[in-house]
């Protein structure tokens, strides 16, 4: 069984730093692309970054510079670290996995940038 659980998030106050961490199991993490999304209230799911299963980052033009994805293949764990944090990143994030037997998500998490 597929499963991706989140952890991280929260709140933070503008210009601070967040890492978002994505645990996998039930697949081969090491060599499936990996992608952190995001929706906004309101807004459409937004592709934030992506790691290609041969290791390539692709990152929204919103967030270059300050977003860097990640994968630990010995702890089967993503990561998506987020330094100085504006208000419109406030989202739900999640991570998503592109397996042979399909696209998986994980639960979700939960980011709020305010002061």
């Amino acid at each position: 069984e597929v499963q991706l659980v989140q952890s991280g998030g929260g709140l933070v106050q503008p210009g601070g730093s967040l890492r978002l961490s994505c645990a996998a199991s039930g697949f081969t993490f090491s060599t499936s692309a990996m992608t952190w999304a995001r929706q906004a209230p309101g807004k459409r799911l937004e592709l934030v970054a992506l790691h290609s299963s041969g290791g390539t980052k692709t990152y929204a033009d919103s967030v270059k510079g300050r977003f860097t994805v990640s994968k630990n293949n010995s702890r089967k764990v993503l990561y998506l670290q987020m330094i100085d944090l504006k208000p419109e990143d406030t989202a739900v994030y999640f991570c998503n996995a592109q397996t042979p037997c399909g696209s998986y998500w994980g639960q979700g998490t939960q980011v709020t940038v305010s002061s």
